[in-house]
């Protein structure tokens, strides 16, 4: 089977627009981690993502009365900006769907290349649904973003590359993955000709849909999918592209957003380019994936798909990437309210790097801080300074992996509340766009008091809230059923520690 792509990727019609980009190494990442890393710098395309390769590819293959009636397309971004430089090249007139949702700087990439653009929906299901529709009331050639031959050709044209600039060993190459085109042809191709090499999937840990369809054996439809890698979040993978990765994949790794920041970093420090949560997201799977199986001396490929972010997102960024890569640590500790005590906490610490300290009075007995601190020993590190903290009569609880404590907590610390009864705590998540607060809290209505609530712009498709209602026992059933009508993804966090120590 791989040699029936073989030769539609040895022919593929890319390069009138896309250019063949260089395989860099990175030569910090390297060193850190004992292998020899390779960056396919896939982010130097014109469009700034490899998508303009299997777009333009696909809109070769039309015939003349598809050209002269006109393509559509639907996409959060960086699929679009690739059909709309086609489209232009090529004199042929182009739609383009949109989630409402799409980070500004893609939408305003698709309009400088003279597309039609529709702005349809919360995410991508709800864009290529209506997208489907105008083109079947219009006669317009749909182009898929990965579940199309032409396409996964196109995209395989990155591992053809790959292997006519490094001919000597090559250990794995990491693709990250959305629905499946990118890896498809890049195994379609590495596979043919070098079946020793190992192409291994990377998908964010809340949006793995090949990874759960590779599981059971079929595609999988996920629930819900999460938006921070924006460009690889996708429910579903494609048919043709699931049947390819089922034959031809070695291996899937899945990461965490903290991990995804932290290779944002690496790959900002080695090739000082700005990559998209997606576009790093190979980076975080092979750091996490030669950690675990203790890779030295090999040569790893990861590729840089894409570099189209918003700038107010890089604020984000920063702050979870040295999370990431276990290079800082988050802590609640109870301390003695009485003088000195911050002198005896800090001398506990030692020389280390206090990255964040939040603390307010509350009463004469205990002080709840809110701490971070910078380590330069990782996990072995932040098990020395728990042990330290414990002999030394503290109550410490670790937050580093705690959510609501790094989006949220971490920024309202300021003591707790006397007399407040019947409080519950939520964390809500719902489509960023104009508007989106004050729709929100219209939706909330008036019938329970909010009592605690924090909401901060990270610059995403989606905004993220923590809000305190107050509850009466009574009224549980009718506000999990108000809960459910609001269409918002929730959480409860009425249990979370950090809201405990800091909030309650």
């Amino acid at each position: 089977m791989p040699k029936q792509y073989l030769n539609d990727i040895l022919n593929a019609r890319v390069y009138d627009v896309a250019r063949e980009t260089p395989l860099d190494e990175a030569s910090s990442l390297s060193q850190r981690m004992g292998n020899t890393v390779l960056i396919k710098r896939e982010d130097l395309q014109p469009v700034f993502s490899f998508k303009l390769r299997g777009a333009y590819n696909k809109m070769m293959s039309l015939t003349a009365a598809e050209r002269q009636t006109g393509v559509i397309a639907a996409s959060a971004g960086n699929h679009a900006q690739g059909v709309a430089l086609a489209a232009q090249r090529l004199s042929i007139p182009a739609t383009i769907v949109m989630p409402r949702t799409t980070p500004e700087i893609k939408v305003q990439a698709v309009d400088k290349l003279k597309a039609r653009i529709v702005l349809h929906g919360d995410d991508y299901q709800d864009a290529y649904l209506h997208a489907l529709e105008i083109a079947e009331a219009k006669g317009l050639t749909f182009v898929h973003p990965y579940d199309d031959p032409h396409t996964i050709a196109g995209q395989g044209t990155v591992g053809m590359e790959i292997l006519r600039q490094y001919t000597g060993d090559i250990e794995a190459i990491f693709v990250p993955v959305g629905g499946g085109g990118l890896i498809a042809g890049i195994a379609a191709y590495v596979k043919a000709l070098r079946p020793e090499i190992k192409v291994i999937g990377v998908e964010p840990v809340d949006a793995a849909s090949m990874t759960r369809s590779l599981e059971k054996g079929r595609r999988v439809t996920l629930d819900e999918v999460g938006i921070f890698a924006d460009g690889v979040a996708v429910r579903q993978v494609g048919k043709e592209t699931f049947r390819l990765a089922r034959k031809l994949v070695d291996g899937m790794v899945t990461v965490s957003v903290d991990e995804i920041c932290a290779a944002i970093k690496d790959l900002f420090e080695d090739t000082r380019c700005i990559a998209e949560p997606a576009g790093a997201l190979a980076v975080a799977g092979m750091k996490k994936y030669a950690a675990e199986h203790g890779l030295q001396g090999k040569t790893l490929v990861a590729i840089n798909s894409g570099a189209n972010v918003n700038f107010d997102r890089l604020r984000h960024i920063s702050e979870r990437a040295e999370l990431g890569e276990n290079r800082e640590s988050l802590f609640a500790v109870t301390i003695p309210e009485r003088p000195g005590s911050f002198r005896k906490f800090c001398s506990i610490l030692g020389k280390r790097s206090v990255t964040e300290f939040n603390y307010r009075y509350a009463d004469n007995s205990d002080a709840q801080i809110f701490v971070g601190v910078r380590l330069n020993g990782g996990e072995t590190e932040k098990a020395t300074i728990l042990a330290a903290l414990d002999k030394g009569g503290y109550a410490v609880t670790d937050l580093t992996d705690n959510d609501t404590a790094k989006l949220h907590v971490r920024y309202m610390v300021g003591g707790s509340p006397r007399e407040l009864e019947n409080e519950v705590l939520y964390r809500f998540q719902f489509p960023e766009r104009p508007g989106a607060l004050l729709n929100f809290l219209t939706e909330l209505g008036g019938r329970w008091n909010i009592s605690l609530f924090h909401y901060r712009n990270h610059g995403a498709a989606f905004g993220r809230v923590l809000c305190g209602m107050q509850v009466p026992k009574s009224d549980m059933p009718d506000f999990r059923k108000f809960l459910a009508a609001t269409g918002y993804n929730h959480w409860p966090e009425t249990e979370n520690p950090v809201y405990r120590t800091f909030l309650q």
